[in-house]
């Protein structure tokens, strides 16, 4: 045999070698292969905490294939098993154990507000990915915590609102890329105001108010009530205060603000280029606020350091008000502008930078997610310090470097509010 033959030989045999090598490691383990190990092509594996209404509705998510659920009612349990259909997976009634699991890469937060921190934080140590609920965590405090653990840990974290990257934005019939890109050009002028009122297209579901006159009640025997407060100082059972209705309590949610403002309030943040800073007062007009249930409130304004400001119009009291408004120019709900040729102009300008908005290729590929631990926690301070205005029944200054309240002792125990023991984040 010549040397070429030898050649054409040996290159045969290594190749056949290399592909038996290759064949050998695709049947491996990911967990054999290492913590974090994740082929591409890998279908991630997901458990759900809380599956109640939200939960189960998110248990079919494209790339990912849902291994445990975890719930403190038995009946929310069955009905999702139910929905999966598959009896392999896992259930837990206590978070701790499933965060254990070395088979789940993403653990998804789907509970009340009042446990999104610690559960979330206590994901990310456990090595997890995180998808968490809106909003992001029921105190500024337990949202500096929760950034902190995910950056400490290298995971990968998704806030599941999506208006800044996808879906038409309520009332202005248009995706946000192009409000954006309209404030990005400078049409407007500077500075601007954003009102976010029934009239631009948004609902502030004031049906979220809790009750005055709760009584003791049973609890019922699917329900483990002790572990559904955790953290929550701890209160009579009472149907209106669990399930459906929580949003109405102090102790869990902020009512219609806490239910949807980090939907309205995030897309503003991101086309005002805010996600590395926080307004800097935040005024209130309301009634006065029950100490446990939530109630309705008239206006919410916040201003920044430059004169911008955002504007939630609760009464519906401008009626033809803009959505956005600015020294230059007005555009109003469904994209119409008092700009002509708005369309024509904004064609000339560059797109906004873009995201990362597929999660599952976020996880794979170690990027960070367009809406993540920092400028998600940056939304949910504005959300939380309207909160915290409208408790107290006032006016708030507000320093968006050190996170805290200027000259309001008051204020300022709000950002990291006691919890029930044992839980802490």
């Amino acid at each position: 045999m010549n040397e070429k033959s030898n050649h054409a030989a040996s290159r045969r045999k290594f190749i056949k070698g290399s592909l038996a090598t290759l064949a050998t490691f695709s049947i491996v383990p990911r967990h054999v292969l290492g913590k974090g190990f994740l082929a591409p092509s890998d279908t991630l594996t997901k458990a759900i905490v809380g599956v109640g209404s939200m939960g189960r509705g998110h248990i079919p998510y494209a790339g990912t294939k849902v291994v445990a659920l975890c719930d403190v009612d038995k009946k929310h349990l069955q009905l999702a098993m139910d929905i999966v259909g598959d009896k392999t997976v896992k259930t837990f009634s206590d978070y701790r154990e499933l965060i254990q699991l070395p088979e789940v890469d993403i653990v998804h937060v789907a509970t009340p507000p009042h446990w999104h921190g610690i559960i979330a934080a206590d994901a990310a140590r456990a090595g997890k990915d995180v998808w968490c609920e809106k909003p992001m965590t029921r105190t500024i405090g337990e949202g500096k915590r929760l950034m902190e653990a995910v950056q400490q840990h290298g995971r990968v974290f998704r806030l599941n609102t999506w208006f800044r990257f996808d879906s038409n934005f309520y009332g202005m019939n248009s995706t946000v890329k192009p409000i954006k890109k309209l404030v990005q050009s400078g049409m407007l002028g500077w500075p601007l105001k954003v009102t976010v009122s029934k009239h631009t297209g948004f609902d502030w579901k004031f049906y979220w108010v809790g009750k005055t006159d709760n009584k003791p009640e049973q609890v019922p025997t699917e329900l483990d009530y002790d572990m559904w407060l955790g953290p929550a100082p701890y209160k009579p059972y009472s149907a209106h205060r669990v399930h459906g209705t929580f949003r109405g309590y102090w102790d869990y949610d902020g009512g219609g603000l806490g239910d949807m403002g980090q939907h309205y309030i995030d897309p503003i943040q991101y086309f005002l280029g805010k996600d590395d800073t926080s307004p800097v007062s935040v005024e209130i007009d309301a009634p006065q606020q029950h100490p446990e249930a939530v109630g309705t409130w008239r206006r919410i304004t916040y201003t920044y350091a430059d004169g911008c400001q955002i504007v939630l119009d609760g009464e519906g009291k401008d009626k033809d008000v803009a959505y956005i408004e600015g020294p230059k120019g007005k555009l109003y709900p469904n994209f119409e502008s008092d700009i002509p040729d708005l369309k024509k102009k904004l064609a000339a300008f560059p797109d906004p930078e873009p995201q990362v908005t597929d999660f599952v290729d976020a996880v794979k590929n170690r990027r960070k997610f367009a809406l993540n631990e920092e400028n998600g926690h940056r939304s949910c301070t504005i959300v939380n310090m309207g909160l915290i205005a409208l408790r107290l029944g006032r006016s708030l200054k507000f320093d968006p470097v050190h996170q805290v309240f200027i000259d309001d002792e008051g204020a300022n125990r709000l950002i990291d509010q006691p919890m029930r023991g044992p839980w802490t984040i």
